[in-house]
């Protein structure tokens, strides 16, 4: 994890964006005033880079009856004068060009390169989540130009080291498969058995296509990932090996061969489970 100096980034977003009243004087420094729409810049750090065009034209008919009632965070420009580098609020800004403002709230805080990235992830996941690229772009800055390991990560982020670990691992899938986690086609359960597949990028075709569940993807990933040629995936065999697990409440797996022969496995995790199973599969 970078060895900078850290300021409870958790407790100062709290304050920064009204959640909470702090215990303690906020770590934040922070200042009121207003600003300027032409001296305002966006964030290099910002993670999100698509933001949807009806949801801005919401925002900014809000605004023009409204205004902007939460000031939007920035931080001095290094490299122009009386100029501000927009820390969290850019949709806002962008929705008063679009109301016609010429002036806007803002509160100005003393911000590293490091902590401006962490303000802007963790104002976007909370308020408005990004896709799952954008948010595992983001952790990847942290992680290659600030030396933040998946632990340091998770703690910041209150998500666990698996959700970290999982999200960044998205950005090793082929291109095409990004694009769709991008646009919405596919999401990120969908998309996470597809990682070291060779040909991801037609299976992700197939899920969108047919709609497939997360659950269906798996089991075919592990169909399509085994060497028995005789494996085949059958949208009977899926509904009826759903119908088995509502049933029983256990994890089942049927692999069905060409010959239609084959076997049904039942998971179970303690022996209350396997007299479960047991009782049923002995019946009279």
């Amino acid at each position: 994890m970078n060895s900078g100096k850290k300021r409870g980034l958790g407790r100062g977003l709290s304050a920064l964006f009204g959640d909470t009243a702090p215990k303690e004087k906020s770590p934040l420094t922070s200042q009121n005033n207003t600003a300027a729409i032409a001296d305002l810049t966006r964030n290099p750090y910002q993670p999100r880079q698509n933001f949807k065009e009806e949801k801005l034209e919401e925002l900014a008919n809000s605004i023009r009856k409204n205004g902007i009632i939460q000031p939007i965070a920035v931080r001095p420009s290094k490299s122009k004068s009386g100029k501000y580098e927009i820390v969290a609020g850019e949709r806002r800004w962008l929705a008063a060009q679009k109301a016609g403002l010429h002036e806007i709230p803002v509160t100005i805080l003393d911000l590293s390169d490091v902590e401006s990235l962490e303000v802007a992830i963790v104002e976007n996941i909370q308020r408005d989540d990004l896709n799952p690229i954008e948010e595992a772009r983001g952790y990847k800055r942290l992680n290659d130009e600030f030396k933040y390991d998946h632990e340091s990560i998770s703690k910041l982020m209150s998500k666990s080291r698996s959700h970290i670990s999982n999200t960044l691992r998205l950005l090793t899938l082929p291109s095409d498969v990004i694009a769709m986690l991008e646009e919405g086609t596919l999401t990120s359960g969908q998309a996470r058995p597809l990682i070291g597949i060779s040909n991801a990028s037609s299976i992700a075709e197939e899920i969108v296509s047919k709609n497939y569940s997360a659950r269906k993807v798996e089991y075919l990933v592990r169909n399509k990932r085994g060497n028995n040629k005789e494996k085949v995936i059958d949208a009977n065999i899926l509904k009826a090996q759903e119908r088995i697990q509502k049933s029983l409440g256990l994890k089942v797996n049927i692999l069905n061969k060409k010959n239609n022969s084959g076997k049904v496995t039942i998971e179970y995790k303690d022996l209350d489970q396997f007299e479960l199973v047991s009782d049923l599969l002995t019946r009279n």
